[in-house]
This record gives C-alpha cells, structure tokens and sequence, in this order.
C-alpha cells in the first residue's frame, strides 16, 4: 500500500478510572487474549502497510513491552518495520507531547524520511476491522485533502465523548464539533484519518509555527472551510473504550456469537503477541455458561456471561456473573462477583462480595503478599 501509518497511543484519560492508573488506554485487554492496539497494528498489516510508528507516552511501560517484538505483525522487515516513538528531551525541546498534532511534530523526521505518498493516522484505543485501502481509495476518488473513518450512531445515544459531524449530500464535512456538550448530529469521527504525507507534513509544522498543539482543533475544525475533508462512513464493528463504561460493554459485546464470528473466525484476522500458557483448566464442579475463557485459567467455580482474561484463578463455590476478570487474578473460596471489572494481579479473599447495582460498574482492586512472597 502507498502509505505508512501512524497510531496516536500516548494520552491519558480519566474516565477510565482505576484502570488507567498503571497501563495506557491502547494497553488495556480486550476479548480475553487481545490488547487494544492490536486491532489497529492487525488493521495496517492486513492492508500492507509496511511502516508503522506508534506514538506512546502515558503508562506507557506495558504498552511498549507488548510491541517490543515486531514480528507478531509481520512487521520484521528490512522495508519498513515496527517503530514505537516516545518523548525525548533534545536541545531543542524539553516538553512531552503536547497535544496529537504536537506528538507528530517531534517525530516529523519519521514522516521526511518516508517515501510513501499517503499516511493513514489511527487512535490506538478503537476496536474494529478495517482494509484502509478502501479509505484511500475513497480518499483519492473524491479528490480530498483529508479523509474522516466516521460512524453512524443510533438516535439516544451519548456521543458527547465523541468529535461530532456534519455532511453535504456529497459527503463533505461542512461541521464538525470535538466533544459538544448538545449536538443534532448522530454521526462521530472514529478518530481514523488519510491525508497526503507532504500535505500532512505542512499543517503540523505551521501548528508547531503558531504553537497549537491539537490535530482535530488546529487543524480539522479549523481548516474545515479551507480544505476538502471528506467522511467516509464505516459500516461495520466500530467501539471505543475511552470510558468504564464504553470498555465493559466492548467486551461484553464478544459474548455475542455474531461479534465473535466477525473478529475470530472471519478473514482478516486479528493478531497479538503469544505468550505461552497452558490451556484453561476446568476442574470437576466448574460450571460456564456464556463466557470468554483464557489460557492459563483455572477455573472450580461457577462462570456465567463473563470474560475471564490470561492466568485468571476462580476457587470453590464462587459465582462469577456479567464480568470482566483482567489478567493474573486470584479469587479466594465461596465469592460472589457480579457486574464488576477486577483489576489484573488482584487477590480476592475468600467469602468476598463483590456487587454492581443500578448500572454501576465497580472496578476491584484488592492486593495480597501473594508476589512478595
């Protein structure tokens, strides 16, 4: 394909709570074996892109772990390859990224030094399946200056955490709000974008000029009067995990069998880094009904509409409903743990309770001298 790729996996977000406290959003587990960035690291080698830089910087300890080998993206080449960018101080700046078109701009030697004509930019904290051939075909047939990945949303839902958009009949963004507060419009930017690597380079060096720092504000809704900005209308699977709330429904959402088929049995696949676990252990009284179960989990109790990440133990007698148990979690005997996240290497004591009400999503975090052992 004739373009490199960028994913912008560096900020940090508050509404994701506890969650985010240890791990960047494009970290977070999602599905049982998956981290978030691997959606759209699978989405650019499936459409050849043989470049890729990924953009970190907040908790970005796991998340550059888990991209410290490229070959699980087939991106170990001599063309191209894997590069993870973060802030460094130079002589001749001392900040972190400021802000997305300011990350990109302390890495514009990436873009100088490539040859490819296009960049396809990527949030690294979306879910989905995507050929971005077919946006920049799109992006070239309509003559754009910038193509927008946008998602039609059904009326009532909150969209407020989204940039909101507005079309001409011939698809052009003649609007677009980051974040309104109220909005009419039931379409939302995805956070995916094509636009020419010369031009690309041109806007976020003038940004730099006037020291503005932010790639939708400074430049989509800025220049949005001044420059051809397409939509391009994703129809398929497309969540974000940018909240509590957003990430327990994603990963409820492959509890359904049609969300399960899309991702794991239907071509292109989704790849991530293997780690070599045993398979789940189901021992004799286990019961699961409905639920997502990873490598290395052990499973004595009982599991119901439930995600169980990688090397997740459940003891005697205890219920597990409508959860999501992140990696390396012990529950102790006879637990009752229902609409709640637990939090990764947690240790949950023996005759806990543990209870989501009124839509309320706890997160557990209980910690035990289980690794100062």
């Amino acid at each position: 394909m004739r373009a490199i790729g960028l994913i912008l996996a560096g900020g940090n977000n508050n509404k994701m709570r506890e969650l985010s406290y240890k791990r960047a959003i494009a970290a977070m587990p999602v599905a049982g074996s998956y981290r978030c960035i691997d959606f759209a690291l699978s989405n650019m080698t499936n459409s050849h892109i043989q470049k890729v830089a990924v953009l970190t910087q907040y908790n970005a300890l796991s998340l550059n772990e888990h991209l410290s080998s490229s070959k699980w993206w087939d991106f170990g080449r001599k063309q191209g390859g894997l590069y993870v960018f973060t802030p460094s101080i130079t002589a001749d700046n001392g900040f972190w990224y400021r802000g997305t078109a300011d990350s990109i701009y302390q890495n514009i030697n990436f873009l100088k030094n490539s040859h490819e004509p296009y960049v396809v930019i990527a949030a690294g904290d979306g879910v989905y399946k995507l050929d971005y051939n077919r946006v920049l075909e799109y992006h070239i047939e309509k003559k754009a200056d910038i193509t927008v990945v946008c998602k039609e949303f059904g009326e009532g839902e909150d969209i407020s955490r989204f940039g909101c958009v507005k079309t001409d009949a011939d698809s052009r963004i003649i609007e677009f709000e980051e974040k309104p507060m109220m909005t009419n419009s039931t379409t939302i930017s995805t956070g995916i974008y094509v636009i020419r690597r010369r031009q690309l380079i041109e806007l976020i060096e003038k940004c730099a000029a006037e020291d503005r720092y932010d790639f939708v504000g400074d430049i989509l809704v800025r220049y949005k009067n001044l420059k051809r900005i397409y939509a391009y209308k994703l129809e398929s699977y497309w969540s974000n995990i940018s909240t509590v709330e957003s990430y327990y429904n994603t990963n409820m959402d492959f509890l359904k069998p049609e969300i399960r088929d899309y991702f794991f049995k239907q071509y292109p696949d989704v790849y991530s880094k293997v780690e070599d676990n045993p398979p789940a252990k189901y021992n004799p009284g286990a019961v699961v009904r409905n639920s997502l179960v990873s490598s290395g989990c052990i499973i004595n109790g009982t599991v119901e509409n439930s995600v169980l990440f990688k090397k997740a133990y459940i003891g005697n007698n205890c219920v597990i409903k409508n959860s999501i148990i992140l990696n390396n979690v012990y529950i102790g005997d006879n637990c009752h743990i229902e609409n709640c996240i637990v939090e990764s290497r947690g240790t949950i004591r023996a005759n806990s309770t543990y209870i989501g009400e009124n839509g309320e999503i706890p997160i557990v975090l209980e910690k035990e001298n289980r690794y100062n052992v």
